[in-house]
């Protein structure tokens, strides 16, 4: 058996409680995160509102709970979704030298622009909202996970076993699927991990300068954004995002560390 390393359980364990909180947000708060309470206006914390509320008269721990969604789809869906094309586009590349050549190319344009100006110019496009988000992180992590898996497999393509297969007759296509491909998992992994870390810090700058997630839906960023406002009337307003960001960043971070570690242990 192999023994999972600590700090890989403990991020796991930050990052299921920031999931479970998400999903079971609706049944944990007894408040709908878009319904106005009448007279409750940039409450402080109590025992009805535990984060209390905010400009609009609605309950901030709701909101919370709700936004929460919109980081776990940026991270769980968009960034193992440009994982996927990266990988497809970085392992084909590796076949033909002429394709390799153009999809670097295309990977050197993609990476040119900063994450943030591509974000105003998609949103410029399409609108601001979940989609761009959604879109923005896709683009970010195709050519990062592309090139990626390109010098993995171009690394393990020069193994004496990959070479005594190709000897024995294997086909291109049979090595890369059999050989090649399963023995660059590890960086792969850890660069998941670490691309979803960074996709909560994409969603929370774009919500921050107004193209994320658009009013009334919640999300982190938007959260964080709205408070800075008000923190003299309420810290609790900035708090409750922060630490919810912080342990989506703390628990990936130390999901890629673990993911990295050669030394999992045999039990």
């Amino acid at each position: 058996m192999r023994r999972l390393p600590a700090q890989a359980v403990v991020g796991g364990v930050l990052v299921g409680l920031v999931v479970v909180a998400g999903l079971l947000g609706p049944l944990l708060v007894p408040h709908d995160p878009y319904t106005q309470i009448d007279g409750a206006n940039l409450l402080g914390p109590s025992a009805a509102h535990p984060l209390g509320t905010d400009e609009l008269n609605r309950d901030i721990l709701a909101r919370l709970l709700t936004g929460i969604r919109v980081d776990l789809l940026t991270s769980f869906v968009a960034v193992p979704l440009g994982a996927l094309l990266g990988c497809a586009v970085g392992a084909l590349a590796t076949v033909n030298a002429a394709l390799d050549v153009a999809v670097q190319r295309v990977f050197d344009v993609l990476l040119a622009f900063p994450q943030l100006i591509l974000a105003i110019g998609l949103a410029a496009v399409i609108g601001p909202g979940a989609t761009s988000v959604v879109l923005v992180v896709v683009l970010v992590e195709i050519p990062v996970f592309g090139r990626l898996l390109r010098a993995a497999v171009l690394r393990v393509r020069e193994a004496q076993f990959v070479t005594a297969s190709e000897v024995a007759g294997g086909g291109r296509g049979w090595v890369l699927r059999t050989h090649v491909l399963p023995n660059c998992r590890g960086p792969v992994l850890v660069q998941l991990a670490l691309s979803m870390s960074v996709a909560v810090f994409i969603e929370g700058a774009m919500s921050v300068l107004g193209i994320g997630v658009t009013p009334p839906n919640p999300s982190l960023g938007s959260l964080l954004a709205t408070s800075l406002r008000y923190l003299d009337l309420n810290p609790l307003f900035a708090v409750g995002p922060l630490v919810v960001i912080a342990a989506l960043v703390l628990g990936f971070g130390l999901l890629a560390r673990g993911a990295g570690n050669p030394a999992l242990e045999a039990a």
